[in-house]
């Protein structure tokens, strides 16, 4: 194909020699008048300038490209094989083998709709969310796989990324989310437990973020005994959590190693064994021990209606009336009684 030559403007030398040339009044008969002809200069000033808007133009459009390269909203098409799957610890425990042979299909019918996202590292990159996708490439036998290179950030936004990618689609177990808190906070990401669900899952409910602290607890106590985590039931896992917060761990592990259950309904029936047959296990006050957080009061029946019921929390206390009611002021004196005595000598 014939490379386009581009405009350029003539100088000023050139310029004179060309309005000289043309200034005499064309020859009879033509039809050309002098007024209807464009002075040369304005034809080559406005070529020039049309240059320069071109040029203009293209470094615009290289810089936005060079701008969205960088900041890793440019898909590129990067080698399989320079590809580190454990830059991260994967939040998945287990894959779904029917939805990996779906996903393989559609990209043999219609190719890879959405990149994967990873990092540049100095052996090539790092992979940050598209497990599934990457491995269904690697089974397909394909070099190359489109991705989103992003700049290598701090470790708490590669694990936010991660997390949030698979949040999105909806498929993270309740244990797999304790899971990826515990093993954020392990590796120094966070400084501990509690902070990193705070963080990973930010937008979670409160009640949320409370259940995931929870089956983050069953991970660190039995985490490398259990055959079927992300089978447990949100029910069961809450279940489990408060017995081990509350008592002994130590025959849960045992009943994990000393057998070997051949699926998830087995497994948890072992730990309901251990469940059932569970005593708290109470601090000794001579030995230290922190106190329960919460110790419920027997609830007081009142002579005209209701009962009165008390609980001790860690620092205070509660004290509820139910079944009658009462006035504001009545409220209010007892509120000071409680005050003076509080501040009694």
């Amino acid at each position: 194909m014939a490379k386009r030559k581009r405009l350029t403007a003539p100088d000023a030398e050139a310029l004179k020699e060309l309005e000289t040339g043309f200034a005499a009044k064309p020859q009879a008969g033509l039809g050309l008048e002098t007024k209807s002809m464009a002075p040369i200069a304005k034809v080559a000033g406005e070529a020039a300038a049309m240059s320069a808007v071109a040029d203009q133009g293209d470094r615009v459009d290289a810089a936005q490209l060079r701008a969205a390269k960088q900041s890793g909203l440019l898909a590129q098409e990067i080698p399989v094989a320079k590809i580190n799957v454990d830059y991260v610890s994967r939040d998945r425990v287990v894959q779904d083998p029917e939805a990996m042979a779906e996903l393989k299909s559609s990209i043999e019918s219609n190719g890879l709709r959405t990149p994967i996202e990873v990092v540049e590292t100095k052996d090539g990159y790092g992979l940050i969310s598209g497990w599934r996708r990457l491995a269904a490439m690697r089974d397909l036998s394909i070099d190359t796989i489109k991705a989103f290179v992003r700049e290598a950030k701090d470790s708490t936004e590669v694990y936010l990324n991660m997390v949030e990618e698979n949040e999105i689609r909806a498929d993270l177990s309740h244990y797999e989310r304790g899971r990826i808190a515990v093993v954020a906070a392990g590796q120094g990401v966070y400084a501990d437990v509690a902070q990193a669900v705070d963080h990973l899952f930010a937008s979670a409910s409160k009640a949320k973020r409370s259940k995931v602290r929870s089956f983050a607890v069953i991970h660190e106590a039995l985490g490398d005994l259990l055959q079927f985590p992300a089978d447990l039931t949100e029910k069961a896992g809450l279940s489990l959590a408060k017995t081990l917060r509350d008592g002994d761990l130590k025959p849960f592990r045992a009943a994990l190693a000393e057998n070997t259950p051949n699926d998830a309904a087995e497994e948890w029936r072992l730990l309901e064994g251990v469940i059932s047959k569970a005593k708290p296990v109470v601090p000794s006050a001579s030995k230290g021990g922190r106190p329960a957080k919460t110790v419920k009061l027997p609830a007081a029946p009142l002579k005209k209606g209701g009962e009165l019921s008390a609980e001790v929390i860690e620092k205070g206390f509660r004290i509820e009336l139910k079944g009658r009611a009462v006035m504001r002021d009545d409220v209010a004196r007892i509120q000071r009684d409680i005050l003076r005595y509080l501040d009694r000598d």
